[in-house]
């Protein structure tokens, strides 16, 4: 089936091309990102709701500034199937799980495709916070860098990997230095922002990992709050563009977890239900079921009792083979977490003819 996706902003091939290697390229669409047409299906031109940030705190390397952002609690989003919305030209169009579920089904020659290469039905979305990059140790090595310049003390674990708020109310600030607040939001935000768009490396065993799944053909997505940009430099100096066919970035205007994952599935043209999600927060394990998706968790940043609630928990990517992906929908089938139709018989019972003895 043919299916292009939100794609003013990233211009989507067929998953895996066979010759050359997919890299994504800047778009010259810098903040509309649509849904284009899927034959049969979605005849209008959907085009998704994005959010326009202001230049408020300033900027790194061209990246706007959002520190109250940085490290509030996104929400989760999807509890109750819910999605986001979007627009075409008839009007707005709210595109929640069940509808991307329905829309989303294989055509025929996808089905029979999929039948002989299982693995290609599948769509994996990567979590960008210490899933592709380690973002806990950028972290500390911010809040270290500050502490140094402010003359301060902080612990080597616990409070730090908290709210940015708490953190500087705790271990920066006084009652006579509340006025301070936004100075430091602003210098922990160039802090952080200068030491992520450093990194060189990915998650250890993540390159292995995705260099088997793009020999199986199976499409990715990777999800962040970072604007596009500057996301596409990250992965590029990783090493890691050729591997994601979508990316869900600042410019697409997701407000929650569960709203990023769903823009992702569309993205891949994968339906939620046939989605697997890394993750490595019970929270994003939590959207990502809201979603009807599977999810496998990665251990540190939690331990492993927090992240029960996910289909596989691994310490590293190195425990990962694609057969476990092949698993996870082993038991389900192909109409796993769909609506199942009701038949009814109409036909009336066959009469039996008897005959009747008079005695």
């Amino acid at each position: 089936m043919d299916f292009t996706t939100f794609a003013n902003s990233i211009t989507t091939p067929p998953a895996i091309p066979p010759a050359h290697p997919y890299c994504l390229q800047p778009s010259p669409f810098p903040l509309h990102l649509p849904i284009l047409k899927r034959s049969g299906l979605v005849k209008n031109r959907l085009i998704s709701r994005c959010s326009s940030k202001s230049d408020e705190f300033g900027s790194v390397n061209g990246l706007h500034l959002t520190p109250n952002k940085l490290f509030v609690e996104e929400t989760i989003g999807a509890e109750y199937g819910e999605g986001f919305e979007t627009f075409r030209t008839d009007g707005p169009l709210k595109v929640d799980v069940d509808y991307l579920n329905e829309k989303l089904q294989d055509g025929f020659l996808h089905r029979i495709r999929y039948a002989m290469k299982p693995d290609e039905a599948y769509g994996l979305i990567f979590s960008w916070d210490n899933v592709v990059a380690g973002t806990r140790a950028v972290k500390r090595k911010a809040w270290e860098q500050l502490a140094s310049e402010e003359g301060k003390d902080i612990p080597k674990e616990g409070d730090i990997y908290t709210s940015a708020d708490y953190v500087l109310h705790k271990f920066f600030l006084s009652d006579k230095e509340e006025n301070e607040l936004n100075r430091l939001k602003l210098r922990f935000s160039q802090i952080y922002y200068d030491n992520l768009l450093r990194l060189a490396k990915p998650i250890d065993g993540l390159k292995d990992w995705l260099e088997a799944v793009y020999t199986a053909r199976i499409p990715c997505a990777v999800v962040s709050s970072l604007d596009r940009r500057n996301m596409l430099k990250v992965l590029e100096r990783m090493g890691l563009s050729k591997y994601f066919q979508a990316i869900v970035t600042e410019e697409d205007g997701m407000e929650s977890i569960a709203h990023r994952f769903l823009s992702a599935a569309v993205k891949l043209d994968r339906k939620p239900s046939k989605c697997v999600v890394f993750e490595d927060d019970p929270r994003g394990v939590t959207a990502a079921h809201n979603c009807t998706m599977m999810a496998v968790a990665l251990i540190g940043a939690h331990p492993a009792y927090d992240l029960g609630q996910a289909e596989i928990t691994v310490a590293n990517f190195s425990e990962l083979s694609v057969i476990n992906l092949r698993r996870l929908f082993a038991n389900n089938g192909s109409s796993f977490m769909d609506l199942q139709r009701q038949f009814i018989e109409t036909t009336p019972p066959k009469r039996k003819l008897t005959i009747d003895t008079i005695f």
